[in-house]
């Protein structure tokens, strides 16, 4: 793992908590509340039926087997093991074919340059070391024109008080030590690296979420937790 763009802690921590990703009532309950919605925003943007999509860091599957009920032929990359075989056995559940894979995104890069129609990222770019890196592999992933699609969190006194003291500590929403404020990541920084990667900023929206209504939602708000969809040229 010494050459790879990861933390070994990080992917410790998630391996963990494998077994319960796909309870809606778990740990994992806010990925399971957030997810139509990111699903909403990608679907809004790309036509999924017949796409040939990469889920990057897609932990258990949650993301990666919506966007194959929608049609699309989803890869999907991971480097917890634990979390790989869980979204295997799934599929034998949920009927869903979805190619997953214990390999880190800058290794398929090599493999497979201009392969995917569109890429998703989602709540992944804060807990690898070098962030930059990984959208720089998705750029190279892409075909001409394909999009990337991005979720994370701002660096923001409010996002610290809201995704670390609220979620983790108070409410219990998500297991404590889930994130990192240091490596949350202000919009302006994501602007940049994707600019250097060769991608165009599309947009840039806010993701809110309430744990009392069980509902997330799309809005312009971006001070917590946002999303961005870039275009590669």
């Amino acid at each position: 793992m010494s050459t790879v763009n990861v933390s070994q802690a990080e992917i410790t921590k998630f391996g963990e908590l494998a077994n319960r990703w796909w309870d809606e009532n778990g740990p994992q309950r806010a990925l399971h509340e957030l997810n139509p919605a990111r699903l909403g925003y990608v679907a809004e943007r790309v036509s999924l039926r017949g796409a040939q999509l990469l889920d990057v860091g897609c932990g258990g599957g949650l993301l990666s087997e919506a966007l194959a009920r929608e049609g699309a032929h989803v890869t999907a990359l991971d480097l917890a093991p634990e979390l790989v075989e869980i979204a295997k056995l799934h599929l034998l559940e949920s009927g869903l074919s979805v190619h997953y894979k214990l390999q880190s995104v800058e290794a398929l890069a090599e493999e497979a340059p201009g392969t995917f129609d569109a890429i998703t990222c989602m709540e992944m770019l804060e807990h690898v070391p070098d962030p930059a890196s990984v959208l720089r592999a998705c750029a190279r992933l892409l075909k001409p024109g394909g999009r990337l699609f991005v979720s994370t969190l701002n660096r923001t006194p409010v996002a610290f008080a809201v995704a670390i003291v609220g979620a983790e500590y108070l409410a219990n929403l998500l297991p404590r030590g889930t994130h990192d404020y240091k490596s949350f990541i202000r919009p302006a920084e994501l602007s940049a690296w994707l600019r250097d990667a060769g991608f165009a900023l599309e947009d840039v929206s806010g993701l809110a979420y309430d744990p009392l209504r069980h509902k997330a939602w799309v809005n312009r708000r971006t001070d917590i937790n946002y999303l961005a969809c870039a275009v590669k040229a």
